[in-house]
């Protein structure tokens, strides 16, 4: 060996040499542990799910993209379906794939873009709720033991209404059911939700009320996490139920019900009693009653046949001729008796007549009538007597107002005359003037005339 290929030999010898698959392991580590896990936010791509139940995709941008991996516990859990196009949030840890040499990301958490902000907010809200009240545990009503009428809120079209209706008919399909139809997803969906919970409170018209839907993401739940809604729950006059969504799925209202469900089936399980239990337990019921009637009707005829023998020791018949001789008895007691009540009343009524006709008014109001009609009397005559008097004071009074009266003067020829000019009464000729007018008053009638000359 030369000595410049021994040089190099030693060389080699002293350097520390990585294996490729040396190197990735130490990428790998240095990856994971250099960096924290991370959220990061994508569109899928690539999506694969094979056999093994680990879910396989990329993530991109508009410049660049990363290999994710999802391993079969994690994407049990997930409630986010991965879709080629979907733009998702993920919380990742960074890796590298050994086998390839490449880097990738490692998703412990999915859920759709927004998700987050929406959880955000459903805290935040829970938060408020809870801290006024709204989920405490002494308003929650219980349910009715057996309703007479059921009222259901969800979609007339959904899958939840089916399932309810086929649980109600199963176990107790003479309960009838009052659907209010509302939309459970979309713009708008938790007004007619909060309406129509308002609306069932106002007409009670059934005892229990359920509100159901079926499931989906945190962002299809959306209109079950109003706070007007959740208002409306805790005054609804009617006790409540919901069934909202999977088991795993929370929403505000499922805390402000009264009862929550798992699944709208189980919504109308809770809230309708199973027929075949009632009938179980009335044939319970009517067994025991049974056995006790049976019970009773043998202790009742026992009691009979213990009576039978005592009346055949002793027949009844002496004891009626006894009590018949002391029927007799007694009606003569009672005849002398009321003989002797007759006779006692009779003379207290002879004694009470006497009293009355010396104390009755009967005498007093003939002498007061007679006295009326003296009185009557007298005062007939007095009243003509001085009506006469008035009477012939009034024919002198007249005939000496006639003897003085002018219109007798009148009658007799003569006239009274007036100056027209100013109503004056003529008793002198030097009174007028020639060519005044004066008026002459006689018995019958007047006369108007003009002075034609004046003389003494």
């Amino acid at each position: 060996m030369s000595f410049i290929d021994a040089s190099v030999s030693a060389t080699v010898t002293n350097r520390d040499v990585y294996t490729v698959s040396r190197l990735n392991r130490e990428a790998r580590l240095l990856l994971e542990q250099g960096m924290a896990a991370l959220w990061i936010q994508g569109e899928i791509s690539n999506f694969a799910a094979p056999g093994s139940g680990h879910w396989y995709f990329s993530l991109k941008d508009a410049s660049a993209q990363v290999r994710c991996a999802m391993f079969r516990q994690r994407a049990l859990l997930s409630k986010c379906q991965p879709r080629n196009g979907l733009l998702v949030l993920a919380r990742a840890r960074v890796s590298l794939y050994e086998p390839r040499g490449e880097y990738q990301l490692l998703i412990d958490h999915l859920e759709e873009a927004g998700e987050g902000e929406l959880r955000r907010q459903f805290e935040l809200l829970k938060a408020r709720l809870q801290a006024q009240g709204l989920f405490a545990a002494e308003r929650k009503r219980p349910l009715p033991s057996l309703p007479t009428r059921i009222g259901v809120i969800t979609s007339p079209t959904g899958a939840a209404i089916r399932d309810i209706l086929n649980i109600l008919r199963r176990r107790s399909p003479a309960i009838p059911v009052l659907i209010y139809p509302v939309s459970v997803q979309g713009a708008g969906a938790a007004r007619e939700i909060t309406a129509a919970v308002r609306l069932a409170s106002n007409r009670a018209e059934c005892d229990v009320l359920i509100l159901a839907r079926g499931g989906g993401s945190l962002e299809d739940l959306r209109a079950f996490n109003d706070e007007a809604l959740a208002h409306a729950l805790a005054e609804c006059r009617i006790p409540t139920v919901t069934g909202i969504g999977h088991e795993v799925d929370f929403t505000i209202a499922d805390f402000v019900a009264d009862v929550r469900a798992p699944t709208p089936s189980g919504a109308a399980e809770l809230a309708a009693p199973d027929q075949r239990q009632w009938q179980a337990r009335l044939d319970a019921i009517l067994h025991r009653v049974a056995g006790a009637m049976s019970r009773r009707l043998r202790d009742r005829s026992t009691s009979h046949e213990w009576l039978v023998g005592r009346l055949r020791q002793a027949h009844p018949g002496v004891r009626l001729l006894h009590q018949a001789q002391r029927l007799d008895d007694l009606q003569q007691r009672l005849a002398r008796s009321a003989r002797g009540c007759l006779e006692d009343a009779s003379s207290r009524l002879h004694t009470q007549r006497l009293h009355l006709a010396r104390v009755s008014p009967a005498g007093r109001i003939r002498e007061l009538s007679s006295r009326r009609a003296e009185q009557q009397l007298r005062l007939r005559n007095a009243i003509e007597g001085r009506v006469g008097a008035a009477r012939m004071r009034l024919d002198l009074a007249l005939r000496a107002l006639n003897a003085v009266s002018p219109l007798a003067t009148l009658e007799r020829g003569y006239a009274i005359v007036t100056r027209r000019a100013d109503g004056l009464l003529l008793r002198s000729a030097t009174q007028v003037q020639v060519g005044d007018d004066i008026e002459a008053r006689l018995s019958q009638g007047r006369i108007t005339a003009l002075v034609k000359d004046v003389g003494e």
